[in-house]
């Protein structure tokens, strides 16, 4: 049993704070704050300096707001797991909605303050599954399972910076394995495609992304309209990289067609936004060496998203394809917005990407604007 925190709920409330807002204020999510409230989890040292802060009280009267009275069994890693008494519907349910929360907290805050609580949740989740007496219960939680080790994988990769791949791998591993097993097709597909950005965007190898972008398409093309158009926009992407712009447009257009016929109800429909085809799309111009082409692409884009991690890269290859065109002034004008997105959500793949711009700034360092653009990359890697 755990003993929940409602002086620490009040003294929330009382500083004016809903949950969302005291994790916005401490750049940690919503469940990790729903989580120190209902006493199954305890901030950590470095938290409790910040929370003590933002409540404004000292950190002795932030102890007596933290009582500790776990008596839960501990969990592989451990920390102590709540233990329901049943596995039922409704304790899985929570856990779905515990890993979509991180999932959708994840292209608007940094990874890092992501993955202690993604890694505990999945703890949680194999934890459970271990202790389910149904077959209902240990399918659910095996198809949870494959979901949270795609985040997972996913959290990991970008936190390092695109630079962790055989951890990330061995995630997506994971989560193919659990989806094969219950036959889930899109989760598997999914898993495959995240699997795909490391050998396309980490390692450079595009003939290995190429082959696991077609193995994610095949496997999702009789379950998930979106899932496939996305598996085929980096089929495209792959083709672009390897100069093969034939074969790049009709992967293209074919995608397109996949996101047109997509069902409302379509199983992925969460992965989908309106900006992933141009986004994509300008990307291949930009591989393809169509620099007006991927220009005019990119800024339509870059102009209808969010600051959000895509954004970033975006950014980053409008300014890419500026200078290739010789519009100085138009690439840095985009690269520090371009940054400005990348100091809050330190994305792995806009850090890379700006860095790239960055590279190709050299022989204009001399100019002034260039050498502000410096100034603030330098700012990033002494703080990445």
């Amino acid at each position: 049993m755990t003993t929940r925190r409602e002086s620490l709920a009040q003294r929330r409330a009382a500083m004016g704070f809903t949950q969302e807002a005291l994790a916005a204020a401490l750049r940690v999510s919503r469940i990790t704050v729903s989580r120190w409230e209902r006493g199954t989890l305890t901030p950590q040292p470095r938290s409790r300096h910040r929370l003590a802060q933002v409540l404004k009280i000292s950190l002795e009267t932030l102890d007596t707001l933290l009582p500790r009275s776990f008596k839960a069994p501990d969990a592989p890693n451990g920390e102590p797991f709540e233990v329901p008494r049943s596995i039922d519907l409704v304790t899985i349910a929570d856990l779905r909605q515990q890993v979509q929360q991180i999932d959708e907290l994840y292209d608007r805050v940094p990874s890092t303050s992501l993955l202690a609580e993604a890694g505990h949740v999945l703890g949680h989740i194999g934890f459970l599954r271990g202790q389910a007496a149904t077959s209902r219960a240990h399918r659910d939680l095996r198809e949870l399972e494959a979901e949270a080790e795609t985040l997972m994988g996913q959290l990991v990769w970008d936190a390092s910076q695109r630079r962790d791949h055989q951890c990330a791998r061995q995630h997506f591993d994971k989560a193919v394995q659990a989806a094969q097993e219950i036959k889930n097709a899109a989760a598997a597909g999914h898993a495959l495609l995240r699997k795909s950005y490391i050998a396309l965007y980490g390692e450079q190898d595009a003939q290995s992304g190429l082959a696991l972008t077609r193995r994610a398409a095949d496997a999702t093309s009789n379950v998930s309209n979106i899932l496939t158009g996305l598996a085929l926009l980096h089929t495209a992407e792959a083709h672009a990289m390897l100069g093969n712009r034939r074969d790049c447009e009709a992967a293209l257009s074919q995608a397109e067609t996949q996101f047109a016929t997509a069902s409302t109800y379509d199983v992925a429909g969460f992965l989908f936004s309106s900006s992933q085809f141009n986004r994509m799309a300008g990307s291949c111009y930009l591989f393809l060496g169509l620099h007006q082409r991927a220009q005019a692409v990119l800024e339509t884009t870059a102009s209808s998203m969010k600051q959000r991690k895509s954004r970033a890269i975006v950014l980053g290859n409008l300014s890419l394809a500026r200078l290739r065109l010789g519009e100085l002034h138009g690439a840095t004008d985009a690269l520090h917005e371009a940054i400005d997105v990348v100091e809050q959500t330190r994305g792995g793949g806009g850090l890379n990407v700006v860095f790239d711009a960055g590279r190709e700034l050299r022989p204009w360092r001399s100019e002034q604007v260039v050498d502000e653009v410096y100034d603030r990359l330098l700012s990033l890697m002494t703080t990445a």
